[in-house]
């Protein structure tokens, strides 16, 4: 859907963990804490050998659905004010601190159990984005079934749907059908 050549790698952090739940097909790539210190671990947030709970499995959606609440105000749309709370929420306990080693400034855990490591590198990235000015490009798509997480690359970052060739021509079709038959779209 994106080329990923145009996407910093912060906002693909970012982008991927949004991703790993699909709402149109209800796939839940996160279904147990050894699948995500996997993810996480792939991705060099976490040792291999690091130990999760099922609690920190249950943070770590929460934190998920609270950033694609955050992503779908990017596109425009109003995100759910519960998992925007829930977010700040599960964020309070991520102790970060101001690093400047491994060719800082970055965030980094500032202590505390191993999700609040991954979490901290996920911050980090927020905060990396924020500095790119990459973070008002990452999105939610605007299908309401979809909601998959996308980089807008366009030039006036005002691309609507993870892919103009499925959703957007989806949603377009929806449209012009609902005009020509005088119906609402559902």
């Amino acid at each position: 859907m994106n080329d990923d050549t145009t996407v910093p790698g912060a906002a693909r952090l970012v982008r991927d963990f949004v991703n790993t739940y699909e709402p149109q097909e209800d796939a839940e790539s996160l279904t147990s804490p050894d699948q995500l210190r996997a993810w996480f671990a792939r991705r060099h947030l976490l040792p291999a050998g690091a130990r999760l709970r099922p609690a920190d499995l249950a943070t770590a959606r929460t934190v998920r659905e609270g950033l694609r609440a955050v992503l779908l105000d990017h596109a425009g749309h109003t995100g759910d004010p519960a998992a925007l709370d829930a977010l700040d929420r599960a964020l309070t306990d991520v102790p970060v601190r101001l690093t400047f080693a491994d060719g800082g400034p970055r965030l980094a855990t500032a202590g505390g159990p191993h999700l609040a490591a991954a979490l901290a590198g996920i911050v980090d990235a927020i905060r990396q984005c924020g500095e790119d000015g990459s973070w008002r490009r990452l999105k939610v798509c605007a299908r309401d079934t979809c909601r998959w997480a996308y980089y807008d690359a366009s030039r006036n970052q005002a691309r609507r749907w993870c892919s103009m060739a499925g959703c957007g021509n989806y949603v377009k079709m929806r449209r012009a059908y609902a005009t020509r038959t005088g119906r609402r779209p559902s």
